[in-house]
Order: C-alpha cells, then structure tokens, then sequence
C-alpha cells in the first residue's frame, strides 16, 4: 500500500510542478537602444520597463539594453531579421535598412517646422507602417529633435566651405552621399553613431549634423565648438519590433505592451521636442553660433534643390518626393 501511494504521489508532484511553472511563466521582451540610459530616452524606457511590469502582474518583462549594447542601428535591424533582438528604438537611417522611403522624410531643406513636418508624416504613415508590417516588423515613429551643424575649428556658412573637410555621412545613409556628390570636394567619413565620439577624440570628424539634444547626451559636444544656427531637417527615428514576436504574446500582454509603448512616445515626442529646443539654449552660451546671411541661405537652398532632384532619379518615387514638397509648400 505504502508503494502505490508513492507511486500515485509523484505524478500529482510533477504535475504540480508543471503548473506552478507555467503559472509564473515570464515572457521576456528585448529592446535596443545607442540612447544611454541617463538620457530623455533612456528615462523614458525605464519607466516604460516598470510599467509594462505593473500592468501585467509581472508576466511580461522589457528588457532594454542601452549604450549601443546591441550594436549600432543597423547591427540591430540585423539581429532583429535573424530574431536575435525583439525591438529596437533607431534613427531613421536605421528605420530605413527595413523601408528606404522613410528617408524622403528627411531630404535637407523640405520642412522646417514641427507641424509641417507631422502634417507630412501622418499622410504617409500608413502606407509606411503597411510595408513595415510586410517586411514583417511594427513600428512606431519617434523624433530626434532638429538637426543642426556642428564643426570643430571651422566655421561653415556655404556649402563651398565643406570643400576639404573631414565630414560625417552616417553609415546606411543614401540622403548624405548624394549631397555630397553636389557639393564635392569634401573628405566624406562614413560612420555609425557609435563610432562619432572616438572619431571626434582622435580629431578624425570636422563637421558633423545633430540635433543639440543628442549630441549633448551622446556627449559630442565637448569636442565641438561651432554650431549652426538654423535647422533644415526635422530628425525622426522610431521603434521597430519583429512582428512574428510581438504576435507570438498572449492577447493580454500584447495589448499592455501596445497601450503602454502609445503614452511612452507620446510622452517622448512632447520631452524630446522641448529638451532639444533647451538643449540648443544651453550650448549657445558653450560654443560660437553661426548666422547665416540671406546669400548663403540662397546657396543652401540651390543646393537642396539639386540634392531633391537626384534623389527623384533612382532614390525614392517621385510620386513621393512630390507629394512631400507639396505638402511643405
């Protein structure tokens, strides 16, 4: 007797077991990010993490892993293909290894206001997040704030005068090395954002395009001693998550996952617009600002308009082009 109740016992300890683990099964979300974790960003998704806790009693987790742990952006974009990573929170360029178009977004001298800019987003946000969607990711955009030039040692008023300096084109980009075929005679320095700090340390970068928010953050800014004056791009990025993961959750945690990542950009591209702007207010009284004259915004505008022309040639739809320029008037 004392034989079969042991042997009726263990069953019911396994099973017990079993159910006790499946009852505190976590599931566990990976996110990316170059942002450093005392950033707008980095707080921002600290307190999404602790959210995303709360709300689901503990069965879902985000994991965010900051400073360019995952890589640069399109190191991720890579591991999020291969299912390496679940989510990571990119630059537009990054946005881009996944939807070229993104970038018509950002071709330099279109918009110059955050409402034309959003105005213009929103009417294509929804053929973008269908080809997204496609490629098999979601996605959420996100700003980056204005972006602005940034030298070392050299004062840039014309696009004549980037002719023999050492200037940054991002790594993926298509925008910068078109433009630079327009205005030759600069030494272009293909880089990811990972690599601006060490290149800026060992004087390999003289001019560079930011937002003063995130050169500040990235801590760029104690290299540099020149800042322009005016913005001819608003900077977008955005949050990418592998589709087949995210559809993977239980409708539950999907849903908090969702609802919670809706307030956490909202609330970043509120912080995000207002801290640029303050960033920018604080590094005017650091470094020297460069006011352009009406001629050399005439200069500037010659060459967008050339740069815009190219890019309808091969780069993106004209049909695309078009319909943004139109919209920006």
């Amino acid at each position: 007797m004392a034989r079969r109740h042991r042997l009726l016992v263990l069953p019911l300890l396994l099973l017990a077991f079993v159910v006790g683990r499946e009852a505190h099964a976590v599931e566990t979300l990976s996110l990316g990010t170059v942002a450093p974790k005392q950033s707008i960003w980095g707080k921002v998704f600290s307190v999404w993490e602790t959210a995303i806790q709360k709300k689901s009693d503990g069965k879902l987790e985000l994991k965010v892993y900051f400073n360019g742990q995952q890589g640069d952006d399109g190191t991720m974009i890579g591991k999020l293909k291969a299912g390496q990573l679940d989510g990571a929170a990119v630059s537009s360029i990054g946005l881009a290894q996944i939807h070229k178009p993104v970038l018509a977004l950002q071709m330099p001298g279109v918009f110059r206001t955050w409402e034309a800019f959003d105005k213009a987003r929103e009417s294509v946000r929804g053929d973008f997040e269908k080809a997204f969607a496609k490629e098999g990711f979601l996605v959420g955009f996100g700003d980056l704030g204005r972006l602005r030039a940034f030298t070392k040692g050299v004062v840039i008023r014309r696009p004549s005068d980037l002719k023999g300096r050492k200037v940054l084109s991002f790594r993926n980009d298509v925008v910068g090395p078109t433009l630079f075929q327009v205005v030759p005679g600069a030494s272009i320095v293909q880089l990811s954002a990972t690599e601006v700090l060490p290149a800026l340390r060992t004087k390999s970068l003289d001019v560079l395009s930011a937002p003063a928010l995130a050169a500040e953050q990235l801590q760029w800014t104690p290299l540099l001693d020149h800042m322009g004056a005016d913005s001819n791009v608003m900077a977008m990025g955005g949050l990418v998550w592998s589709k087949k993961r995210i559809d993977a959750l239980p409708g539950d945690l999907r849903t908090i996952l969702l609802d919670t990542g809706l307030v956490a950009q909202a609330a970043l591209r509120k912080r995000i617009r207002e801290e640029d702007d303050k960033s920018f207010e604080r590094l005017k009284e650091k470094m020297t600002v460069v006011q352009l004259s009406e001629d050399d915004k005439r200069a500037w505008k010659d060459v967008f308009t050339k740069l815009i022309e190219r890019l309808k040639q091969g780069t993106f739809e004209p049909a695309l082009v078009d319909k943004l320029l139109g919209m920006a008037g």
